[in-house]
């Protein structure tokens, strides 16, 4: 069984090994490396007990002020990992939690093989060793069978359901995967990325990638593109409501510029889709459904009545200036917008609503539309603009763009971890 040799991972990376080379010392753990002087000779590290084994006072001294920058570096690389691996509530509340619930009729509906995926899987050697982060219900895993596939996924019972039909499968977080360095010969992440709900999560997401597999491998990721082919599902998103900004307002983040996060009118609250009225079918066009519309005025009635209307204080037109204003920032919003929960609707005749969604339901998670005969959960999506996925991608130092693509409104790049130096 592959998952057999997963029971030795990460632990090449458990201890700090140096040794030296050609009067160069390597310390490999932690990817360091310093040029020795002529006289040292051997120098062992252990990274628990930090033991050497010097042959004079100077060597000692010039290889502790090594391990006391690696220890340093060490706890800085570690306090960084913990606050990106932390996963915020906002994932674990409208992606993990969501996922769970669903789990079965989500896979009921994943089954068809994108094209590029299902080339790029194809085109890989005879004995490859393919990751896929994020595998869901498992569509991809053994695509191509001369090859050998791992997946894993965040949610149980979406692995449960790749583990049912005998796929070698665990359950792992897309920003901490559970391999050694250069385990694989290519990964994949197909739909992941857009669920995390920081840019230095989503970064983290593409390092991981990276360094799972061996040099020379290949990375292809996808992800949801702000630029959807069908702009109308733009109206059945939810956009980011003002109370979760906090959570992940960051670099990339369109809630984080000035004009938006100090304007009291961008308090992004959905309507119940159960509630039908004459306010939710003006706004059926617009992506930004949540706002509430201005009520008519007095004005307007007299207006009808064939009454003139005349401005008889110079209130009125600072408030019309002030309408104009909002209107030119929904304008700015709807441009920048990349934060939405999409509506999942899972039918009532589903075995699955007596379980977690009941659950769901009691605590607010999901709601019931009547009307639609389904129970309505909201995931978290950040949608990538363009240029976006290979700019955060650019910033992983050993791995370069070799393609990049726009595909059934998804941005996707392939990506190729350097080579070994030859040096």
């Amino acid at each position: 069984m592959i998952l057999d040799v997963l029971r030795s991972i990460r632990t090449s990376s458990s201890s700090s090994t140096t040794t030296t080379t050609g009067g160069r010392i390597i310390l490999q753990s932690f990817g360091f490396y310093s040029v020795s002087t002529s006289k040292m000779r051997d120098i062992k590290v252990k990274s628990d007990s930090r033991e050497l084994i010097t042959s004079s006072d100077e060597e000692e001294e010039a290889a502790a002020q090594i391990i006391e920058s690696v220890s340093i570096r060490e706890k800085e690389i570690s306090s960084s990992s913990l606050s990106v691996k932390s996963t915020p509530e906002i994932e674990k509340k409208y992606v993990h939690r969501v996922y769970d619930a669903i789990a079965p009729h989500f896979s009921s509906t994943r089954f068809a093989k994108w094209p590029k995926v299902a080339a790029f899987l194809e085109s890989l050697p005879c004995g490859s060793v393919i990751l896929d982060a994020g595998c869901g219900n498992g569509k991809y895993l053994g695509l191509n069978p001369s090859c050998f596939f791992i997946g894993c996924d965040i949610s149980h019972p979406l692995i449960k359901i790749c583990s049912d039909k005998g796929q070698e499968v665990l359950v792992a977080d897309a920003v901490n995967l559970p391999y050694r360095e250069e385990f694989g010969d290519a990964a994949i992440s197909i739909a992941v990325l857009h669920h995390l709900s920081t840019e230095n999560r989503r970064k983290k997401a593409i390092e991981e990638l990276v360094r799972v597999v061996k040099p020379g491998g290949f990375v292809l990721i996808t992800v949801w593109a702000a630029e959807q082919e069908d702009t109308s599902l733009l109206t059945k998103w939810t956009p980011l409501s003002a109370k979760y900004v906090e959570e992940w307002v960051g670099p990339g983040s369109p809630m984080n510029s000035p004009h938006v996060r100090n304007n009291p009118f961008f308090s992004l609250e959905s309507i119940p889709e159960t509630e039908v009225s004459t306010k939710e079918q003006k706004a059926e066009n617009s992506p930004f459904i949540g706002l509430e519309s201005i009520p008519e005025s007095e004005e307007g009635t007299r207006e009808q009545k064939g009454e003139s209307i005349i401005p008889e204080t110079k209130a009125s037109i600072v408030e019309q200036k002030d309408e104009n204003c909002v209107e030119e920032s929904l304008e700015a919003l709807k441009k920048s917008q990349q934060e939405y929960f999409v509506p999942w609707h899972l039918p009532y005749h589903r075995a699955e609503v007596s379980g977690a969604s009941a659950s769901a339901l009691a605590s607010g998670l999901a709601k019931k539309d009547d009307r639609k005969g389904a129970v309505v959960y909201n995931r978290y999506y950040h949608v990538f603009s363009e240029g976006e996925l290979e700019r955060l991608a650019s910033g992983v130092g050993n791995a370069m763009i070799v393609d990049r693509f726009y595909d059934k409104s998804n941005w996707c790049i392939v990506l190729q971890k350097a080579a070994f130096n030859q040096d």
